[in-house]
């Protein structure tokens, strides 16, 4: 099927009012002071898609149907931009393969005379023939041309010989273009610069804004927050950001969490008790170690809070000590040991507790807090009751 590609402004004569029609795009974004940036324009009919122009569907063996759509390609700066219309489907037949594979290109072209010498003002879709090799490359994109797809043709590829393997040949070259001040939904050119300071781009549902020299996250426009798994990263000191429920404020080289914050608390009603001297992190009665789970913050740094009710059956001298272990890993940070520790002494249940701080740890690596218990006395039982350890960062 030959195609009938529309174009406004180019042919000498003969421009009908449906040519003018259908190619009225008002997307002009600008490349420079004369010159536009090509591409094709975004949208689907339902709006669930960034992108259904030129769409590449109905594979057979040696056939691809290219879907409508509208595009603008620009030529040389003095020469301006085409604006072109592929108005109904179009279905393109690539030639049979050679001795050795080849990569075919998918492009929209612009004949212009005036400007290229070709004898023609036509625009038209078409597919330029690669050069077969053992390690094929797509060919050149012709002057005043919008690629649109390469496709790996196999040697010796025919209707009747397997044909292209349709599922693995193809790359999608199309991008985008919108009017000045659109915002420019990201479609294979995510790395393209902006065209103007104050350009807007959804990028993966990010929107984004071109800021002279780099594309920034729109939170750095509004002052707000990064919403948490967004993606987008720290552009000023000062942002903040939800990392997880929990607020971080960018400190110029790493994310700090925002005070008050808590990064790990765990509790227990499970009573247990010990006649141990030596410190042990089990107790009579309980089923398992207290352990509480958390991420070393920024500062390397946390404060340790420690709580639990303590008594001794039948002796009134004896102290009991819930300590903690800090690790990471096999990493032993901070050990149990009397000198942190809560410390209870009566025979009746008495509230204890101790904060204290413990440094050292690798920021953003998995840490774990373990309670730790011990008495000063072996002939009597010592309990532990209502425990509760907190773990909260430190500067």
């Amino acid at each position: 099927m030959t195609a009938t590609v529309r174009s406004a402004w180019l042919l000498g004569t003969g421009q009908t009012r449906e040519d003018t029609r259908l190619t009225e795009l008002g997307a002009t974004l600008p490349a420079d002071p004369l010159k536009v940036t090509s591409g094709i324009l975004p949208g689907s009919a339902d709006g669930s898609a960034k992108v259904a122009a030129f769409w590449l569907t109905d594979q057979t063996a040696m056939t691809a149907t290219v879907q409508p759509g509208r595009a603008v390609i620009q030529g040389m700066a003095t020469q301006g931009a085409y604006a072109v219309t592929l108005a109904e489907a179009t279905t393109l037949t690539f030639a049979d393969g050679d001795p050795q594979p080849r990569v075919d290109l998918v492009c929209l072209r612009v004949y212009d005379t005036p400007y290229d010498g070709s004898g023609q003002t036509a625009a038209a879709l078409e597919i330029v023939r690669g050069t077969a090799a053992a390690t094929p490359v797509p060919p050149p994109v012709p002057a005043q041309a919008l690629p649109l797809y390469t496709v790996a043709v196999p040697a010796g590829a025919s209707a009747g010989n397997t044909g292209i393997l349709w599922a693995s040949a193809v790359t999608d070259l199309r991008v985008t273009t919108v009017a000045t001040g659109g915002v420019l939904p990201v479609y294979g050119n995510a790395a393209v610069p902006g065209s103007y300071i104050g350009q807007l781009r959804d990028n993966n549902n990010v929107v984004e804004r071109w800021s002279k020299s780099a594309w920034v996250g729109y939170p750095q426009a509004l002052g707000g927050i990064i919403p948490s798994g967004s993606g987008v990263a720290a552009t000023y000191v000062g942002q903040y950001r939800d990392s997880g429920g929990k607020l971080q404020r960018w400190n110029g080289t790493a994310w700090d969490t925002v005070s008050p914050a808590t990064l790990g608390f765990v509790y227990s009603y499970d009573a247990g008790s010990t006649t141990s001297t030596t410190y042990n992190s089990t107790l009579a009665d309980r089923t398992a170690p207290l352990t509480v789970n958390f991420t070393a913050p920024p500062t390397g740094a946390v404060l340790v809070t420690l709580g639990a009710t303590v008594h001794t059956t039948g002796d009134a001298t004896t102290t009991g000590y819930m300590a903690a272990a800090i690790t990471q890993g096999a990493t032993v940070v901070s050990a149990a040991g009397d000198n942190y520790a809560a410390q209870g002494t009566y025979s009746y249940p008495n509230s204890v507790m101790v904060t204290y701080r413990v440094g050292g740890l690798t920021p953003g690596a998995a840490s774990t807090a373990t309670a730790w218990f011990r008495s000063t006395n072996s002939k009597f039982d010592t309990w532990f009751d209502n425990l509760q350890i907190r773990i909260e960062p430190a500067a």
